[in-house]
Order: C-alpha cells, then structure tokens, then sequence
C-alpha cells in the first residue's frame, strides 16, 4: 500500500539504550556526590582517599559511557526525526 505508514515497525533499540545510559550516567554523579558530602561532613583524609579513587574510577566509567552515549543519542534523533516526518 502507498499511504500506509504503519507498514514497518520502528526500532526500539536506540532510545531504550540512550535512557539506560543515561540513567547509569545520573547514578555515578549521584555517587560522586554522595561520597563527596560524607568526605566534607567527615573532613578526614580517609574519606578524601576514597573521593579521589572514586573519582577516578568514575571519571574512566563516564568517559567510555560518554563514548556510547553520544552516538546513541544521534541516532535517536536521526531515528526520530524520520519517524515524526511520515
């Protein structure tokens, strides 16, 4: 049929993985923030130790998320902009 626009499904696989991603996104800085308020509240040089590791760790974790995180949300939006124009 020519007017059908419903012929082929859409892809769901793009926009379920930008908002996976970005939720694990807002989890690590909720981390960062809560070890950074027990660190000031504590004022000890232990907990500095694990705000420094733990920035660290996250920075690394953030930065491979931003990797697969940008073109995701490309490709979301390429995906959606097509899919809004029919």
């Amino acid at each position: 049929m020519q007017g059908d626009t419903f012929a082929s499904p859409r892809p769901r696989t793009a926009p379920g993985s930008v908002y996976a991603l970005t939720a694990l996104l807002g989890l690590s800085l909720l981390v960062i923030g809560t070890i950074a308020v027990i660190a000031e509240v504590k004022g000890t040089w232990h907990w500095s130790i694990h705000l420094e590791s733990t920035l660290s760790f996250v920075g690394l974790f953030v930065q491979y998320l931003l990797a697969a995180l940008v073109p995701l949300f490309g490709l979301f939006v390429a995906v959606r902009g097509r899919w809004s124009d029919a």
